[in-house]
């Protein structure tokens, strides 16, 4: 079978629901700066309590996942492209503010659509 946009688009769709542990090393969101024509990434500290959630680490309050949070990050990240973002949080940053695969994996993918987004002129919608 031939892919399509359609295919491979409902393949992401359906990975995307699974179940993944929290990187107890942070999180990260993810957006263009298009005056400056660069992918950015905020890093933001959590602390994950015994259910699972990411909670504040000051407060242990559970992080909110939608509606408006604020908290200060601890690094911003920028790239013109996603190997060069990528390379600045991995390669770069001592201690790396990753401690999971799977976290780098998605981040790396995020960073594609980013810069696809950022050079396309499309709407970036971290997933």
């Amino acid at each position: 079978m031939i892919p399509t946009i359609e295919n491979l688009s409902a393949i992401d769709h359906k990975l995307s629901q699974r179940f993944i542990d929290l990187d107890p090393a942070g999180y990260f969101i993810i957006y263009l700066d298009r005056e400056t024509g660069l992918i950015c990434a905020k890093h933001f500290t959590n602390a994950i309590n015994e259910k699972g959630l990411a909670v504040d680490p000051e407060t242990g309050e559970p992080l909110a996942c939608q509606g408006k949070l604020e908290r200060t990050p601890t690094a911003v990240f920028t790239g013109r492209t996603a190997k060069e973002l990528g390379m600045k949080i991995t390669e770069e940053t001592q201690p790396c503010p990753l401690s999971r695969l799977d976290h780098a994996l998605y981040l790396g993918r995020e960073f594609v659509r980013a810069e696809i987004a950022l050079v396309t002129g499309g709407e970036y919608i971290q997933d």
